[in-house]
């Protein structure tokens, strides 16, 4: 099927396919990142203890809210990293920046994961 409006007609392969970039994006990210690492450590550590603990629906759409929150902001500051050093290897003062501000988005996203977690599991330990 042709071009309609200047968009690719739906295709199942196409959509596999951005899957399979994405997985990649993810070998990028935990093969270059050791904070990424460190949040898949979390990742796991919520993952168990929200089991344990056996959090309500509501409990666990917050927590994995938070998570994916850190995750996307983990991969759009590594974006960001990525695509400034290619553009520009030397040291320049507002691509720094942006760094600077990418980088804090994700400590802003840990932050706020770190409050939900201790609203949804410091109550349960003090039951």
């Amino acid at each position: 099927m042709a071009e309609q409006n200047g968009h690719t007609p739906f295709s199942w392969r196409a959509r596999l396919q951005s899957f399979r970039y994405a997985l990649a994006g993810l070998r990028v990210l935990l093969g270059s990142q050791h904070n990424a690492r460190i949040h898949a450590a979390a990742t796991v550590a919520v993952v168990i203890a929200g089991t344990v603990c056996r959090l309500r629906s509501a409990e666990w759409a917050l927590v994995l809210l938070a998570i994916g929150m850190v995750w996307a902001l983990e991969a759009v500051n590594t974006a960001i990293e990525l695509l400034a050093d290619e553009v520009s290897p030397e040291e320049r003062p507002r691509i720094g920046r942006a760094k600077d501000v990418a980088a804090f988005g994700v400590l802003a996203a840990a932050l706020a994961a770190v409050a939900i977690g201790l609203l949804v599991f410091l109550p349960r330990l003090f039951a």
